[in-house]
């Protein structure tokens, strides 16, 4: 039997959802105030619109949804079988401190923090180009360190506003920081404006470089006013030696006097048009309304520096990061998108995201106590499966979400990368971490692309395209995996022995988190019968539609 007459079979298996264990009638809050707090706002949304939360997911699942959330990867079957040893009350406590806290998993909750972050601020295309001013090493490498020693995110900010110094690792002076601003200087800074606001304050504000915007508060003065904080910065290309390659990416970031627009530095103006024709003058000013003093001389104002304390003082910087995390954990943030935020984007639980921002600033801007209330919380843990009495909680369709029920969603390129490196072990025998993402980025290039939209977010081809299902079926890594030579997932278990009931759960396990129904046993089963005994056989096939099914793809 070929893989294609095996496919409909095989995604009979994985359909078949278990249900969850019992209804969340009652919420555990494990004796953290912060999650008390989130369920207690979120249920009284339940009850204004008269729905009922979906059943509790089934623990292995919900430890599957942990991984991929927080390390970008699914769990392995030991990984799960430890969880499920775990008897306690306190358990998925217990797995949330260990994957956040334990040195085991330190350099993986780096490295998937560092991608979703490098993605934010540079994009996924940002530093692939060889004429790039941008070095994606040097910014991972900074995001790397970062994240491996939880800095706080408004040190973190701070360092990302105020960086100067060579951007490429291994050059005197070296601050991979600095590749933030490195593409976003010219026509004076204008991207480095319109990143700055969305990115750290959640304000999209880039509409506003050419006219007051038509739907928020916004105004056109405030851009430029904003804009003006970054007139003394400065990228300079060639300064410095590139490093081992030699080549003339090496670029430096440094602070210089402003003369400013009317050439007098004592009070260093700039200049923006109006839709009319009209020349207006802008000096810095925060959105708040907060001025400096107009000096373009750096020893006088360092500008930069005076807006990195603006920011970090601003409510908007916690309340945006609680957002965009709530984001990233729910399926949705607050509020859509979740790095536009205002009186004109009303968010869906706004008494939550206000508290949030406050506990975050209280707590020392720390980004793991943050994921720890969210990813404890009663909605975090519900099961994806929607039922009669929160069926209208359905955003897809446009409604405000309710998180009555998890969101099912496509995992990110690199969430699907990880975890087939899970499935074909290769992460027990990885190399360093230049050399994975080296791979990693080969891989992801092969099917997806990167391109700017409208509202200037940042979109990607990765959504069940042609090339992909391609890839799966007949890529590198889905072939090693269901492979049975030395080492593979399927010659482990044949090597200790794994009797044909055991080796299913096991592939199961490692795939979508939960063993086979027994209709799928059946199944399985026909498989093996159709291989007349050739287990080896029977199991590669199990495996390859696991991999290939939606309950894998989907993070659920």
């Amino acid at each position: 039997m070929s893989r294609w007459q095996i496919l409909p079979l095989a995604i009979c298996l994985v359909f078949a959802v278990s249900a969850g264990s019992q209804a969340a009638d009652k919420s555990d809050d494990y004796g953290i105030p912060q999650v008390a707090e989130i369920n207690e706002k979120i249920r009284l949304g339940w009850e204004d619109y008269g729905i009922s939360p979906s059943p509790e997911e089934i623990d292995t699942v919900w430890a599957r949804r942990l991984f991929l959330d927080v390390l970008g990867r699914v769990p392995s079957v030991e990984e799960l079988n430890e969880y499920a040893r775990d008897r306690s009350k306190d358990k998925r406590k217990n797995l949330v401190d260990k994957l956040l806290y334990d040195e085991r998993y330190t350099e993986e909750y780096a490295r998937n923090w560092t991608t979703i972050w490098t993605n934010i601020l540079i994009g996924r295309n940002g530093g692939t180009d060889n004429n790039s001013q941008i070095s994606r090493p040097g910014m991972q490498k900074y995001l790397r360190d970062s994240f491996a020693r939880n800095k706080p995110y408004d040190q973190l900010v701070k360092e990302l506003v105020t960086a100067t110094g060579a951007n490429h690792p291994g050059m005197p002076e070296f601050n991979g920081a600095v590749n933030f601003y490195m593409d976003k200087l010219d026509e004076n800074g204008v991207q480095a404006t319109a990143k700055t606001a969305q990115i750290f304050l959640g304000m999209q504000v880039q509409c506003t470089q050419c006219h007051n915007h038509p739907f928020n508060e916004w105004k056109q003065e405030k851009f430029w006013n904003l804009n003006a904080f970054f007139r003394q910065t400065r990228a300079r290309r060639g300064e410095m030696p590139a490093g081992d390659d030699g080549a003339m990416r090496a670029m430096v970031l440094s602070d210089g006097d402003f003369m400013g627009e009317g050439r007098n530095i004592e009070n260093a103006e700039i200049y923006y048009e109006l839709r009319n024709g009209l020349l207006k003058v802008a000096y810095p000013e925060f959105l708040d309304g907060q001025k400096i003093p107009t000096s373009g001389r750096v020893a006088e104002v360092n500008r930069r520096e005076e807006l990195a304390k603006f920011i970090v003082d601003s409510g908007s910087l916690p309340e945006a990061v609680a957002n965009r995390y709530w984001g990233h954990f729910m399926g949705y943030g607050f509020t859509k998108p979740v790095d536009d935020m205002g009186p004109h984007n009303r968010p869906t639980h706004p008494e939550l995201v206000t508290y949030l921002g406050e506990e975050v600033r209280k707590n020392s801007f720390n980004l793991k106590d943050l994921i720890r209330w969210i990813t404890l919380s009663e909605a975090y843990g519900l099961s994806s499966r929607i039922t009669k009495s929160n069926a209208l909680d359905d955003p897809t369709v446009g409604e405000p979400p309710k998180f009555s029920h998890f969101y099912l969603r496509q995992m990110q390129a690199e969430q699907l990368y990880e975890s087939l490196l899970v499935a074909t072990q290769a992460h027990k025998t990885r190399g360093n971490y230049e050399d994975q993402e080296k791979k990693k980025s080969e891989w992801m290039r092969q099917f997806v692309t990167a391109f700017g939209t409208d509202e200037g977010d940042e979109a990607t081809t990765f959504n069940g395209t042609i090339p992909q299902a391609l890839m799966m079926f007949n890529g590198d890594l889905v072939m090693d995996a269901v492979s049975t030579k030395p080492g593979s997932f399927i010659h482990t278990m044949a090597a200790e022995g794994r009797d044909g009931k055991e080796a299913i759960n096991d592939l199961y396990m490692a795939t979508i988190a939960r063993r086979p129904t027994r209709n799928e046993l059946q199944a399985a089963n026909y498989l093996i019968g159709v291989h007349k005994g050739d287990m080896a056989k029977a199991l590669q096939d199990v495996f390859w539609a696991l991999l290939n099914s939606n309950e894998f793809i989907l993070n659920h």
